[in-house]
């Protein structure tokens, strides 16, 4: 909201984890106004079909197992082609909900990571895929959204928001 009042465009990763307990990690990456006609401007108002074959994850394990380091690797994955990603558009965001649940391979690997997370530094790169054409360079480099990195994560100390169902009216 405080982006949005400032002319400010989000995009914002809501990475969803199932289990016993589901969470959501929640990252925002914040730009200017969208350049009519750049890549992250076709990506924003693409559809569905484009923006899957174009949001890349680079994963990174700087700190963890061995076990945990060789299951997370660190090869890009096109997220929308690995996991089900719902894509929200608002006036001055794009809402990315990815559904680690929707992948048996994803939920085999989280398996691993749930387990020892308080002990992991997890990097993570978000990226806007360009297509390489020949004789072409047109939408090179690739777009980097933005990056995190997810350190020591207590889950014990994840909260529930609060909403307040009378914030909609004042």
């Amino acid at each position: 909201q405080v982006a949005s009042d400032k002319g400010l465009f989000s995009i914002v990763i809501n990475v969803q984890v199932p289990g016993s307990t589901h969470y959501s990690m929640v990252f925002y990456f914040v730009t200017g106004k969208l350049v009519p006609g750049s890549l992250l401007q076709r990506f924003v108002d693409g559809d569905d079909e484009f923006r899957n074959s174009r949001l890349k994850l680079i994963p990174s394990v700087p700190k963890g197992s061995w076990i945990v380091r060789q299951s997370v690797g660190s090869t890009p994955c096109l997220l929308g082609k690995a996991v089900d990603c719902n894509y929200i558009r608002g006036p001055n965001y794009l809402e990315i909900d990815v559904d680690i649940g929707s992948s048996t391979v994803a939920n085999g690997v989280l398996g691993l990571v749930i387990g020892v997370i308080t002990s992991l530094v997890v990097d993570m790169a978000f990226l806007i895929q360009a297509l390489f054409r020949a004789n072409t360079t047109e939408e090179l480099p690739e777009r980097l959204l933005g990056a995190v990195r997810v350190s020591h994560v207590e889950l014990k100390s994840a909260i529930v928001p609060v909403l307040d169902s009378d914030s909609s009216s004042s």
